[in-house]
């Protein structure tokens, strides 16, 4: 356990010490939750409106996802001491099951749009779900971890 204590947990995709990767998930955590809302919203109102919001929206999603995918993918194989804990496993596959579900979703919406109720919103809160499991673990990593802080010399 102190072996896994004393390795580096400093972000090695960085810019001026910020850490990208925790700059870019707001994006994916946000268009998924958005997804959710519109999808609720075309289920009581039945205009077709919602149904080219969700569809850029979980498209957004995806794309922004697969954004910070990569630069985490990157992080996680770069710093040993981010490999070697276990809730960045956790983190990256809850990720993944997010992102796989929120392309099909978006899959869903660009060729087979009259889905979208049911099967559009049953993905869209899974993907939610999911996302909130990969943002616990993600959070686990920053705040009982310390991964990606700079610690200020001054303390």
């Amino acid at each position: 356990m102190r072996e896994v204590a004393k390795q580096d947990i400093g972000s090695a995709i960085a810019v001026a010490g910020h850490p990208i990767h925790a700059m870019l998930v707001h994006f994916p955590i946000a268009f998924v939750i958005a997804t959710l809302g519109v999808d609720i919203f075309y289920w009581f109102t039945a205009d077709d409106f919602w149904i080219q919001v969700g569809t850029w929206s979980a498209g957004a999603a995806f794309a922004f996802g697969v954004l910070a995918a990569i630069v985490g993918t990157l992080e996680l194989l770069a710093v040993p001491g981010i490999r070697v804990r276990v809730a960045s496993w956790n983190h990256a596959i809850a990720a993944m099951v997010m992102l796989a579900i929120v392309g099909a979703n978006a899959g869903l919406r660009l060729y087979w749009p009259e889905a979208v109720l049911p099967g559009g919103l049953m993905l869209s809160t899974l993907a939610s779900m999911a996302a909130a499991f990969a943002g616990w673990h993600g959070g686990k990593l920053i705040f009982d971890h310390g991964v990606g802080l700079l610690i200020s010399s001054k303390q």
